[in-house]
């Protein structure tokens, strides 16, 4: 009874009946498989059957089958026995239609056929006169692997050729074979039936690496287990980019809830990728799986990153680029690079080790080549925004890019380690560098800002001036990036010994400690600005107002120093106070310059005429003192005090001199004039008329008094 022929499974035996048609043909070639002789039978001669009694009872040793090297490793001789039984189990086993044992028969020939080779010594000089004789189940064994990679173009699962089967090999194992016997062929391609046959083998390896290649590709292109990646959105962070909103990005550590699995590939992907990687490197086609997994990875890399938002940008569209689109390229690129670090290169890493397990010096050029080609992509993108124009908005940004880099160093050392990425490093130092120059640059040019701020006309009523306004809260906003401007300015500031002597403004806040260069910058900015503030202070042609004027811009100075622990930590108590010491002498100065006219109307000198009050002299006095007191109103009630702490002290101290001078100087001499209209017409306000009307003082309202009852 014949035979059915088995179903397909995924091993190397079962796959079509195309298999069974090259089994066929190869039995017709060969119609009496019994009187073939076998590999064995054609280069080892029989050794006789009978021994005689006189003989050693040592065995005789039996021939190689190369007649000019004699083995003397017992091991390594193929015994007569062995290999006629083998003959017999051969043509048994043609006449088979089970296709497991027939490739798992000539798979056995193969190996023993390679192993007879690997006895036989080549010198290309001296070759051997007959190479053993190339036996027919070698090209059996060629059709049969060129006929299953055929079957495996069209195969619905194209994975199964990968698996390991008690059916037989598989379709790998194969093609590891072919590339061995390819290699063993080589060492006698002097020989025309050598060369023939590698020839034929070389041809069947080819087309073996090319489906091996595709393959490849195929699992690392359709194999990942997440398309997509959710974009991570973070809240904004307590440090500004802008004086009003700035956000600095920051990302989840790798692990944490918002992350996701970097490459995304399952176990067995990875396994079965790393099978393929080695059988091609190992028969010799590095170049092409190496091609393949660089071009495959750095396209998921770029599609990962346009994901993020961040697309390759030349630097002649940054330069030209207005400032708000720039900004927000810059935060994309800040949340790219971040990611990449400690997301993607750390995942890259260890997928390329793991397919690439057996070949370390592969994985680790591979790995080098694909990040380095992104990274100098990103680093591209950092260099020209430094070489962007300058200006004092771009600052907050720039230190943004600048601590990116800096603060992901210890993440980089953990990825790159090895001596291929000291270029890498290199790279990334530098683009750091010219961010820190470019951060110098910017803050120094607050000097010219400041400098360059000429204007002649006086800010109305006193009030703090934009310059003022400007430059304090671009400091603030400056120094909550203190420790980073430190370390810029000490990295990058070329510091000029002489420059306090040289400086328009002397720098009068000398310390004893040493001051960071920093410190330095910052107070050469801050002497600049008062220089610059008494200036437009003389702008004013009421010397009160000016007083005003420096007490208003004096107060917006401290209290902002005073809300910035790292402001004030650099300017030092030795500055804070002298700028306390300022604001009480313009306090004084103000009061003195304003008040002192009015309280010299209820002074007693000159009142009396031999002895007695003059009437004249005092309605005089009191008429004196309502015109003043009423122009002051007039005039200081348009004035303005932002500050509530500082309008209070200034309304305080003024009731202070002014309420019990003229209460006190009404008790002395309100007696002197008639009572009824006379009195009304010269005694204008009462205590608490004055009172009211120095509380209306510096509200930014220009008012009229109003006279009530005393």
């Amino acid at each position: 009874m014949e035979k059915n022929p088995p179903e397909k499974s995924g091993s190397f035996a079962c796959r079509s009946s195309d298999h069974l048609i090259i089994n066929n043909n190869n039995n017709a070639n060969n119609p009496e498989p019994t009187t073939t002789p076998t590999v064995a039978e054609q280069q080892i001669p029989s050794s006789s059957p009978h021994q005689s009694t006189d003989v050693d009872p040592k065995p005789e040793e039996s021939p190689t089958l190369n007649n000019n090297n004699n083995n003397n490793n017992n091991e390594d001789n193929i015994s007569q026995e062995e290999l006629l039984a083998d003959s017999e189990n051969k043509t048994e086993e043609e006449d088979s239609s089970d296709l497991a044992s027939n490739i798992t028969r000539l798979s056995e020939d193969i190996d023993r056929f390679r192993t007879l080779l690997s006895s036989t010594t080549v010198d290309d000089q001296n070759p051997p006169p007959n190479p053993p004789e190339i036996p027919v189940s070698i090209e059996n064994f060629v059709k049969f692997v060129e006929a299953d990679i055929l079957n495996q173009d069209s195969s619905k699962e194209p994975e199964k050729w990968l698996q390991d089967s008690d059916e037989g090999p598989s379709l790998l194992q194969s093609i590891d074979r072919i590339w061995k016997l390819t290699n063993s062929l080589g060492d006698f391609h002097f020989d025309p039936q050598y060369a023939a046959s590698l020839n034929r083998t070389g041809t069947v390896l080819q087309k073996a690496m090319s489906f091996l290649e595709e393959e490849f590709r195929a699992l690392l292109e359709d194999s990942r287990s997440c398309d997509t990646e959710p974009i991570v959105t973070n809240p904004k962070t307590k440090k500004q980019g802008s004086f009003s909103d700035h956000d600095r990005c920051t990302l989840p550590e790798p692990g944490s809830s918002g992350d996701v699995k970097f490459p995304g590939y399952t176990p067995e992907v990875v396994s079965n990728l790393n099978r393929i990687a080695t059988a091609m490197i190992s028969a010799g086609y590095e170049t092409e799986c190496c091609q393949v997994y660089s071009i495959t990875r750095r396209n998921v890399f770029d599609e990962s990153l346009n994901k993020l938002g961040f697309e390759k940008i030349s630097i002649d569209d940054v330069q030209k680029m207005q400032w708000e689109s720039l900004e927000s390229e810059i935060a994309t690129w800040i949340k790219t690079f971040k990611r990449c670090i400690t997301v993607y290169f750390a995942g890259e890493r260890k997928l390329c080790e793991a397919v690439f397990s057996d070949f370390p010096p592969v994985s680790a050029s591979l790995f080098s080549n694909l990040t380095r080609s992104v990274i100098i992509q990103l680093l591209n993108f950092a260099e020209a925004v430094a070489m962007t124009k300058r200006s004092a908005e771009k600052l907050f940004k720039f230190l943004d890019m600048y601590e990116t880099l800096r603060d992901l160093i210890p993440a980089m050392d953990e990825i790159f380690f090895d001596e291929s990425s000291a270029e890498l490093k290199s790279e990334i130092s530098s683009a750091r560098s010219r961010l820190g120059e470019a951060v110098v640059s910017i803050f120094c040019d607050l000097e010219n800002s400041i400098k360059s701020d000429t204007g002649r006309t006086p800010v109305p009523g006193g009030a703090v001036h934009p310059l003022t306004r400007y430059t304090m809260n671009y400091l603030k906003y400056a120094c909550e990036y203190k420790d980073t401007l430190e370390q810029v300015f000490l990295e990058h500031k070329k510091i000029d010994n002489n420059s306090d002597a040289e400086s328009d403004t002397p720098n009068h806040n000398s310390q004893t400690v040493q001051t960071s260069p920093f410190a330095m910058q910052l107070m050469n900015v801050m002497d600049l600005l008062d220089a610059n503030l008494e200036t437009k202070a003389k702008l004013y042609k009421d010397l009160s107002l000016s007083y005003i004027f420096l007490m208003n811009n004096g107060r917006y100075i401290m209290q902002k120093i005073k809300g910035s622990v790292e402001i004030y930590h650099l300017m030092g108590d030795t500055w804070s106070r002298k700028r306390s010491s300022d604001l009480r002498q313009y306090h004084k100065n103000y009061q003195r310059e304003t008040w002192g006219k009015v309280l010299a109307c209820l002074r007693d000198e000159g009142l009396q005429v031999n002895g007695k009050v003059s009437k004249p002299v005092l309605k005089e006095r009191f008429k004196t003192f309502n015109s003043i007191f009423e122009e002051i109103h007039k005039a200081q009630s348009s004035w303005v005090v932002s500050d509530e702490q500082l309008q209070s002290e200034l309304r305080v101290s003024i009731s202070a001199v002014m309420i019990p001078a003229y209460r006190s100087f009404l008790a002395r001499f309100r007696q002197y004039l008639d009572s009824g209209r006379q009195s009304e017409k010269y005694i204008k306000y009462g205590p608490e008329d004055i009172e009211t009307s120095i509380d209306e003082l510096f509200d930014g309202n220009p008012a009229s008094m109003v006279r009530r009852r005393t």
